[in-house]
């Protein structure tokens, strides 16, 4: 059987993107019929297009609100008229909303790249968990991209399903740097030979945790003078990225340069599903600085940098200061690092994902009766974009 499998997917930016248009690229030269369905911008819906992949726009916000009732029928009716024979839900918005429209009809998938709660004050945390406990029970499988995110699921008492499918790397664009095409990265972006460089990567947000690296920096430069951190990423709405010695840089399409170019890579997020972004610095060999919460304290290996408390920032100083004072220390974790990425290949990733789709793809509907009515919703003009998939 070839399986038919409808992702679905909100947010259309940043890790999550890059993820599922892997995901859906490598499922389609399997020969499978794949289709993503998402808002009608952003970075995934370019990238599908791209690649040839189905794409059923579905309007959807990325904020959970008073606006889901009308998103989950609108979803309903696509899943209804396409009528995949796996359902695969990416982050919490497509979770909830999915979820809500599948109702077990057709075999689901999860997967929350970070759990909701985690970004989430005390009470929405509450309701968060709550949710995600309800909402196992229309859950076939949660796929969690790291072991620290199945054993959050764990402690809220999730109780669907959990496979490790770990986030990979694409080892062979993301290869370890020589010294001579470090050299040359540092020229392309105007950086001197022997200037120190931390860059930190990832959309300017509370998550990312830009904001303790801005308040440590002014210690990393008492300590290693003319020290610079370069902050990669979409501004969005965080901090105003701005101090002596930081340049905010801005969205790019590649990155792997500025990985090359850096002496240690800075991830001082709050929380991650496991961080691509780190698995890049490992790859490229470069020795990283992490805050030790679940997504990237499963990543980081011996010997390949260091893990610190999250919102430490005389920790965050003192580790970067370490290894950019020791270009000896640099050299001989980046090194560690780049074995140690070897690891996560991409390849293994996208093997382990699709064995687990297939196999429940061929499980029978949780809910049969369900599944014959959606029959009827798929008249609703909501669907006409699924046509032809």
């Amino acid at each position: 059987m070839v399986p038919r499998v409808l992702h679905v997917a909100q947010p259309v930016e940043g890790g999550v993107a890059i993820s599922v248009a892997r995901i859906a690229a490598d499922q389609r030269r399997r020969g499978w019929k794949v289709a993503v369905v998402c808002p009608g911008a952003g970075t995934l819906p370019a990238a599908i297009v791209h690649d040839e992949i189905p794409h059923l726009v579905w309007p959807a916000r990325r904020a959970p609100g008073p606006w889901v009732l009308g998103e989950t029928r609108r979803l309903e009716a696509i899943v209804g008229l396409a009528r995949p024979d796996v359902v695969h839900l990416h982050s919490a918005k497509a979770a909830l909303a999915g979820r809500l429209a599948v109702r077990g009809a057709v075999p689901t998938l999860v997967t929350p790249h970070g759990w909701s709660w985690l970004a989430a004050g005390p009470v929405l945390a509450r309701v968060a968990r709550a949710w995600e406990r309800h909402g196992a029970r229309w859950t076939d499988l949660c796929v969690c991209v790291g072991p620290g995110e199945a054993g959050l699921a764990v402690e809220a008492g999730v109780r669907a399903p959990l496979e490790v499918v770990r986030n990979g790397v694409d080892l062979t664009r993301f290869r370890p740097a020589a010294p001579a095409e470090r050299s040359v990265a540092r020229a392309a972006l105007g950086l001197r030979p022997d200037e120190p460089v931390a860059v930190c990567v990832g959309r300017v947000c509370r998550q990312k945790g830009q904001d303790v690296a801005l308040r440590a920096w002014p210690r990393v430069r008492a300590a290693v003078p003319g020290a610079r951190l370069l902050v990669v990423g979409d501004p969005g709405a965080g901090p105003v990225v701005a101090g002596p010695g930081v340049v905010g840089v801005g969205a790019v399409a590649d990155v792997r340069p500025w990985l090359v170019a850096a002496d240690v890579v800075v991830l001082p997020s709050r929380w991650e599903g496991l961080s691509l972004a780190l698995l890049e610095a490992l790859a490229v060999g470069r020795p990283v600085v992490a805050t030790r919460v679940p997504g990237l304290a499963d990543a980081v290996g011996v010997g390949t940098g260091a893990l610190v408390a999250p919102d430490d920032e005389a920790g965050f100083a003192a580790a970067v200061v370490a290894r950019l004072a020791d270009p000896a220390r640099c050299a001989a974790e980046g090194a560690a690092a780049a074995e140690h990425a070897r690891r996560f290949d991409l390849r293994h990733t996208l093997d382990h994902l699709a064995a687990v789709t297939a196999a429940v793809a061929g499980r029978p509907a949780r809910s049969p009766e369900l599944r014959r009515a959606n029959g009827v919703v798929a008249r609703s003009p909501w669907a006409a974009r699924t046509a032809g998939w």
